[in-house]
């Protein structure tokens, strides 16, 4: 029985971390990779790496310990990705700013961020109902499952269920654009 318990008070610490820090990690991945739907995944990552090594944190300081899990990951993922990539003319431009540095006070900063907001925006609103709607309160105004399932008086896990959807639909529209 004392495994069970164990468990079950991981599951419940990871459940108040999540509750806690979701926006934050992933705003941080989000920030380091400039890819929603890689930010999302590594989100994820993020909290099943956390869940795993529960029982080796002390329990201090778990904003810092989440945020260098998110940050580990994101690490991570660039580098692979840089691996995956052609190199283009751009990345000598990336490298005379410092790899992984964002810097978010330029103008073209913000012009790309809005560029992007209104991209996507754009691409929620052209799903069919109701998918449109989850991934534009998901997407767009970043709200949590939770939340859109309280706001829209639906169940948690239909809620899952759609924003799972919506997000296979917008890959498939962010997919086209890019073999175009």
């Amino acid at each position: 029985m004392g495994k069970e318990a164990d468990h079950i008070n991981r599951e419940e610490q990871l459940s108040a971390l999540i509750d806690s820090y979701q926006h934050l990690v992933f705003s941080i991945c989000y920030k380091m990779t400039a890819d929603y739907f890689a930010s999302e995944d590594l989100t994820q990552e993020t909290f099943l790496s956390a869940y795993k090594h529960l029982k080796d944190f002390d329990g201090k300081h778990e904003k810092a310990w989440l945020c260098r899990i998110a940050t580990n990951k994101c690490l991570d993922y660039m580098q692979s990705a840089g691996r995956r990539n052609i190199p283009t003319e751009d990345i000598g431009i990336e490298e005379n700013m410092g790899r992984g540095q964002i810097y978010e006070n330029t103008p073209e900063h913000a012009c790309l961020e809005e560029e992007v907001r209104k991209t996507l925006l754009a691409r929620c609103k052209s799903l069919k109902p109701p998918y449109d709607e989850i991934a534009k309160a998901y997407y767009y105004d970043e709200l949590d499952v939770g939340e859109i399932a309280e706001r829209r008086g639906m169940k948690i896990k239909t809620v899952q269920t759609q924003v799972y959807r919506a997000r296979s639909m917008l890959r498939r529209l962010y997919g086209k654009e890019k073999g175009a």
